[in-house]
């Protein structure tokens, strides 16, 4: 069963309680009104999926080729997209609003964002070393990586050694997280322990891949179709000059 996930945005993290009054740390996701935006085809592109887009964008900060595509969809322009292989009578029908009961509470799923970045990092904080001794025998170097390489065979230091350097900043992918709440009218949903990224990171929610599965899950998913759909300009008014007396002001 393979249907799609959410696109989310991390407003950060927080605590509630269970039933046996314990608390239970979460980190909370706003859907910013999640829409499918487009559909891909085994027939036309070689792959089945849906494209997802989350966070209002201003026009004319979206190129005319986007404003095209997201008029014809009748969507408005979204800040960001992403796309959800699904099978393909898992689709969902363009334009329609995901809703947060998508997933259920209890279930596992799979959060991948990009981690937060941390500039310059020592090996110490980058790879978790040891360092050197913090007594006699260690000049000035106690948080030094030690050695790189070996002598004059073979005279090199290998791609990937553990050094310092830049730290954070890369895709990651958390799995097995639990869902503690939903809140469909408000778009929220709760998951139990940390995503990565920062506070206002984009963060992919999907069905967990490793581990029992929910048989009771909305197929295809949880949404909502608007009957007005959204009227989107594909073109913008050039600003005209202010003139006084046939004058450039």
């Amino acid at each position: 069963m393979l249907r799609s996930g959410l696109l989310a945005k991390k407003l950060g993290m927080t605590q509630v309680y269970d039933e046996a009054g314990n608390h239970i740390p979460v980190t909370v996701l706003s859907l910013e009104g999640c829409q499918v935006v487009a559909h891909k085809t085994q027939e036309r592109d070689g792959y089945t999926a849906v494209q997802l887009g989350s966070g209002d964008a201003k026009v004319n900060r979206v190129s005319k080729a986007e404003r095209e595509r997201f008029a014809k969809a009748a969507v408005a322009p979204k800040k960001k997209l992403i796309e959800f292989r699904v099978e393909a009578d898992k689709l969902i029908e363009v334009g329609a609003d995901m809703l947060a009961d998508h997933f259920v509470p209890g279930q596992k799923v799979d959060a991948s964002g990009t981690t937060v970045g941390k500039g310059f990092a020592g090996a110490m904080k980058r790879h978790n070393f040891g360092g050197l001794r913090a007594t006699h025998g260690v000049s000035i170097s106690h948080r030094s990586h030690g050695s790189t390489g070996q002598c004059q065979d073979p005279g090199k230091v290998f791609k990937g050694k553990k050094m310092a350097g830049h730290m954070g900043s890369v895709r990651r992918t958390v799995q097995n997280l639990e869902i503690a709440r939903v809140d469909a009218d408000q778009g929220l949903v709760l998951i139990k322990g940390a995503t990565p990224g920062s506070k206002g990171a984009w963060i992919e929610i999907r069905d967990a891949v490793k581990g029992p599965k929910v048989t009771d899950l909305p197929l295809p998913g949880s949404f909502s179709v608007s009957k007005d759909p959204v009227k989107v300009e594909a073109t913008i008014d050039e600003p005209k000059e202010n003139t006084k007396s046939g004058e450039d002001v």
